[in-house]
């Protein structure tokens, strides 16, 4: 049976929004507040009382202040508003243009619809850097990789399968490329260790010797990739 889920509204400054996710596999009372967007989910065992659940977020209320205000807010990309491109911060600007270019700190894009243009522009930007340097990391290994697939994953940056495709989050695009490149290596490694292993980080470090550094990067700055939403919020 799936978990079943109720609203928690707590008074304060400011007021919370709590996720009550009610879950027969969960043994105790537990809280997690997103990196993503700040959102709150308290999950109990399913015979839990709401009094139970309450006096839980009582006793932890400042650290769910802390945790939320270290967090960053959903961002509509909408014209005047700065989004990340290969790790420079660029002013979306609507142009009387066809195709989204980029000219000096602006991302012009056409008027109409300039989030679902610029939404193009970053995948497109993304297949041609990650194509590039899969292509460069598999020549190194002697090992073709399969097709290449883009997607918006939240629980990994990437993934390679048993027959050597790979699949990366287009959101690499906005950060630095030495990220993109890191991630494009560490898939790539895969064809020849499927796994996590000590021989497998030896061909990590023989493609991307600084993957230490790019690992922190995307574990401290990661998630505010997320944060840059290109459909309308509700």
């Amino acid at each position: 049976m799936p978990a079943q889920t109720e609203t928690i509204e707590l008074p304060g400054d400011p007021p919370l929004s709590v996720r009550l996710k009610r879950s027969r596999q969960a043994r105790r009372v537990s809280l997690r507040v997103s990196r993503l967007d700040g959102a709150i989910t308290l999950t109990v065992p399913a015979r839990a009382s709401m009094r139970h659940a309450m006096a839980f977020l009582t006793e932890r209320r400042d650290w769910l202040d802390q945790a939320v205000a270290g967090t960053e807010a959903p961002l509509a990309v909408t014209p005047g508003v700065a989004i990340p491109v290969e790790g420079r911060m660029l002013t979306l600007e609507a142009a009387p243009i066809r195709a989204a270019r980029i000219e000096g700190a602006h991302l012009l894009v056409p008027r109409q619809r300039p989030a679902a243009a610029a939404l193009a522009f970053l995948r497109l930007q993304a297949r041609d850097r990650l194509a590039g340097r899969v292509a460069a990391h598999s020549a190194v290994l002697g090992r073709p990789a399969g097709k290449l697939t883009l997607r918006d994953t939240r629980s990994r940056w990437g993934s390679c399968t048993v027959t050597g495709d790979l699949m990366f989050s287009w959101r690499l695009i906005m950060a630095p490329p030495r990220i993109l490149d890191y991630v494009a290596a560490h898939e790539v490694a895969h064809l020849v260790e499927m796994n996590h292993s000590a021989a497998f980080w030896a061909q990590v470090h023989r493609l991307f010797p600084a993957h230490d550094e790019a690992r922190r990067w995307l574990k401290t700055d990661g998630a505010g990739l997320h944060r840059y939403r290109f459909e309308p919020m509700v």
